[in-house]
C-alpha cells in the first residue's frame, strides 16, 4: 500500500460506537421515575442482566453526545430494549431524557456488557436479586429469562425505596409476571417479590441490609437466619452504600464474589460502584 493510501485511510472516520433508535413507549411512575423502551437492532445480542450505554445527542448537534450506562430491563429474548431511569436534578442526561416521547430518538451503544448475569454465578438452589432504586432494572431482565428458572428452584427479588410510590413495577412483580406466556408458569410459586420502604410506613420498613442483619428478612421468607454458601447465590445492584454493606455481609456469611472469568457465590456490577 502506498504512503498516500495509508494517509488517506488513516483519516477515514471510525464508525460511531452508538446507533440512533426510536422510542416505542414511555411510562412515568412518578415525577422522577420513568421507564421507556426502544427498538432493538436485529444484530444486538446481550445476556439478561447486562448493561449498555444510552444517551442523547448534544443540544447543539455538533458536540459529543451525552451517554451513561443503563441496565437493560428487558430479557434477552425480547424484541425491544427496556430501561428504568430516575431524573437526577441538573443531570446532563436524565434531565433531558425524562422528557422523551414515543417516536423520539435515543442513542444506543453497540457493546452490552456486565457481571450481573447467570454465567458469573456457581450453580445453586436459591437466587437472591437484591436491589435499591433503579437497581431493580437488571432483575426485571433476569426474572423474565427462562434460564433463571432452569438454574434455580427459588428466586427472591428485593426492591428497597424511600417512598411507597417509588415501588415501580410492583404490580408486575406481584401479579403480571405470573401471567407471562413464556415464564409465568415457571415463576409461579418460585418467584418471591420482597419490597421494603425506608421513609414511610410500610409492611416491611427499613433498609434491606438492616432487615438481613436483624434476621427479619429470613424469617419473613421462612428461611434459616443466614445465607448458605452451598445453596444461595446473590446479585447486588443499587446504591454504592448498599452494595458495599451487602457485599461485606455476604462475605461474613462465607459467600465469595464471582465474575465472568471466575463464577462465584455473589456478583455486583463494579462499573456502577464508585
Amino acid at each position: 500500500m502506498s504512503e498516500v493510501a495509508v494517509l488517506e485511510r488513516s483519516h477515514v472516520a471510525a464508525p460511531a460506537p452508538w446507533t440512533p433508535r426510536r422510542v416505542r413507549w414511555v411510562r412515568r411512575w412518578t415525577d422522577r421515575l420513568f421507564s421507556f423502551a426502544i427498538d432493538r437492532p436485529e444484530d444486538f445480542r446481550f445476556r439478561s442482566g447486562e448493561f449498555v450505554m444510552i444517551g442523547l445527542p448534544s443540544l447543539d448537534g455538533a458536540g459529543k453526545p451525552t451517554l451513561r450506562a443503563y441496565s437493560i430491563a428487558s430479557p434477552s429474548w425480547s424484541d425491544e430494549l427496556e430501561f428504568f431511569s430516575i431524573r437526577v436534578e441538573d443531570g446532563p442526561l436524565t434531565s433531558r431524557l425524562v422528557e422523551i416521547q414515543p417516536g423520539d430518538e435515543v442513542l444506543l451503544g453497540k457493546k452490552p456488557t456486565g457481571t450481573l448475569v447467570l454465567d458469573a454465578l456457581k450453580p445453586g438452589r436459591r437466587l437472591f436479586l437484591i436491589g435499591t432504586g433503579t437497581g431493580l432494572a437488571p432483575w426485571l431482565s433476569v426474572a423474565r429469562d427462562p434460564e433463571t428458572y432452569e438454574r434455580f428452584d427459588q428466586v427472591i427479588v428485593t426492591h428497597t425505596v424511600r417512598q411507597v410510590a417509588d415501588l415501580a413495577y410492583r404490580d408486575f412483580l406481584q401479579t403480571e409476571l405470573f401471567e407471562d406466556p413464556l415464564v409465568g408458569e415457571q415463576a409461579q410459586g418460585r418467584l418471591t417479590y420482597y419490597p421494603t420502604v425506608t421513609r414511610e410506613a410500610f409492611e416491611r420498613p427499613g433498609r434491606i441490609t438492616d432487615r438481613i442483619l436483624s434476621g427479619d428478612f429470613f424469617s419473613d421468607l421462612g428461611l434459616e437466619g443466614r445465607f448458605d454458601p452451598a445453596l444461595d447465590r446473590v446479585m447486588l445492584c443499587g446504591s454504592t452504600a448498599m452494595i458495599r454493606e451487602a457485599a461485606a455481609l455476604l462475605e461474613s456469611h462465607g459467600l465469595g464474589e464471582g465474575s465472568n472469568a471466575e463464577p462465584g457465590d455473589y456478583v455486583l456490577e463494579r462499573a456502577f460502584v464508585g
